[in-house]
């Protein structure tokens, strides 16, 4: 397991890849953010965008499950977030594209009142092109090693 004491500030996590279809798209939409270029390929056409496009929640949706997955990789003791404090969409994802992402390691503090750490991450997430479709920073919680282990 790896505990807030092992996170150090500038470490880089490399999240993964992930594909992007047309059907995910349009069922993300159809359930969360039913706007014409999310749901109606015909009528995206028509829109600024020229063509169909993620949602941008549905992006931070996609960015989730590469993170849970990375978590779960490296064995993070993560405790869950208090939420994100910025996040920026800046390219559209669109069906066929394949994104990757990686978080940066900012800022890593012991919580005062719990026994937690905040780590707070910079995340990019590009698509196949290397364009950056996505920024987000928020913050994670992370179990602080269990006295035991500190004594062994």
């Amino acid at each position: 397991m790896k505990y807030f004491e092992d996170i150090a500030v500038g470490e880089v996590w490399n999240l993964g890849r992930y594909e992007v279809t047309a059907e995910e798209i349009m069922a993300f939409a159809g359930k969360y953010d039913p706007q014409p270029f999310h749901t109606d390929p015909e009528a995206a056409k028509q829109s600024f965008f020229g063509g169909l496009i993620a949602s941008g929640w549905h992006t931070n949706a996609m960015l989730m499950r590469l993170l849970a997955d990375t978590i779960r990789r490296q064995e993070l003791a993560s405790v869950g977030a208090p939420g994100i404090d910025r996040c920026r969409w800046l390219a559209p994802v669109r069906p066929g594209d394949t994104l990757h992402a990686r978080t940066t390691v900012a800022a890593a503090r012991r919580s005062r009142s719990r026994p937690y750490g905040l780590v707070t991450c910079h995340t990019e997430v590009r698509n196949q092109d290397d364009a950056t479709v996505c920024l987000m920073e928020g913050i994670g919680l992370y179990a602080c090693r269990p006295e035991a282990e500190d004594a062994a």
